[in-house]
């Protein structure tokens, strides 16, 4: 049915100009190439299967029209030379939910490894789903491919399949990045919540917060921009009384740092030790911190107790020593 197109190339010093020798491409309705998507390009497909090796990176073998699992019956089943089992899903219109639900359902019931769906309008929100299935931890392989028919000039039509979305190390290392991030969420909501219920029992400073999946958590100190927060890291904790007031704010923000160094001896004999005194030149924000090294969000959670009692600890003292005098300054 196809033909290969060749552009002729006449010989030096022939007087033929370009626009009589290259023919603009033609594309065709697929539909009058193939009248029947299963019938006819399916059964093209599996005659021509090797078409799609170098469009996949994979040596397609054993190709099998119209397996059944239950009530569907997937297009192509095949195999690669490992003999792990592919499966083909053809779609000569636009992409559409229901032949995607039909690709997950074929993976689970062949148990494929890679999944091939071809279709001649790919939509946006099915590239986008398929990147994302290419970014899981599941051990399989998705392409999405774009079927057109082209001519050039009087030839036989030919077939053009791109491949619109595929594997690669960049998806799955995003994939392994947002597994990550899920994963950190939880340690870290899990972790302020527990740290929340101690809180609540010694002082009522973080009674009205909320545990979230943030690295840190603050309540305010009773004046605008001025707060107490714990930050986490995965091995840390620190216990903060941070001044930020603001976009532009960094010369207000000194003078309430400066006034508060200023009791520096006071603030330190009541807190009972020495504290990190942080003006952070050339930003804006400034900070009074402890640092624990006690532990982070990774310990094991048995340890989480542990590690909460002493910042909970450090927190009532924080603010015993600094709440008084914030609560009288006119800055």
């Amino acid at each position: 049915m196809f033909d290969l197109c060749i552009i002729y190339r006449p010989p030096v010093g022939t007087n033929i100009k370009f626009k009589d020798m290259i023919e603009r491409i033609a594309r065709v309705p697929l539909r009058q190439i193939w009248k029947h998507e299963a019938t006819d390009f399916t059964v093209w497909l599996i005659e021509n299967i090797d078409i799609l090796n170098d469009i996949v990176d994979i040596e397609i073998v054993n190709p099998e029209r119209e397996q059944s699992t239950g009530n569907f019956t997937v297009d192509i089943k095949a195999e690669d030379t490992s003999g792990h089992t592919i499966i083909i899903e053809n779609q000569l219109g636009k992409s559409d939910h229901d032949h995607l639900g039909k690709i997950i359902t074929y993976l689970a019931a062949f148990n494929a490894s890679t999944a091939i769906w071809i279709v001649s309008e790919p939509r946006q929100e099915h590239i986008n789903a398929i990147n994302w299935l290419n970014e899981g931890d599941n051990n399989c392989d998705f392409f999405l491919l774009q079927v057109e028919a082209i001519k050039i000039g009087d030839s036989n039509p030919a077939p053009l399949i791109t491949k619109i979305v595929g594997p690669s190390e960049e998806s799955k290392e995003v994939g392994k990045i947002k597994q990550e991030d899920t994963e950190r969420h939880k340690l870290r909501f899990k972790f302020w919540t527990l740290l929340l219920e101690s809180a609540k029992k010694k002082h009522s400073l973080f009674n009205a917060i909320s545990p979230t999946k943030d690295n840190w958590i603050a309540a305010s100190a009773g004046k605008s921009g001025i707060g107490y927060s714990f930050w986490i890291t995965k091995n840390g904790l620190r216990v903060e009384l941070r001044i930020d007031r603001g976009k532009d704010s960094e010369e207000e923000n000194m003078k309430i740092f400066n006034y508060l160094l200023a009791k520096k001896e006071q603030i330190e004999r009541v807190y009972g030790g020495n504290l990190i005194w942080d003006e952070s030149e050339g930003n804006r924000m400034c900070a009074i911190r402890i640092n624990l090294d006690n532990g982070g969000y990774r310990n094991e959670e048995s340890e989480w107790l542990g590690i909460i009692d002493l910042a909970t600890d450090t927190m009532v003292k924080l603010e015993k020593s600094t709440k008084e005098i914030i609560k009288e300054m006119k800055i």
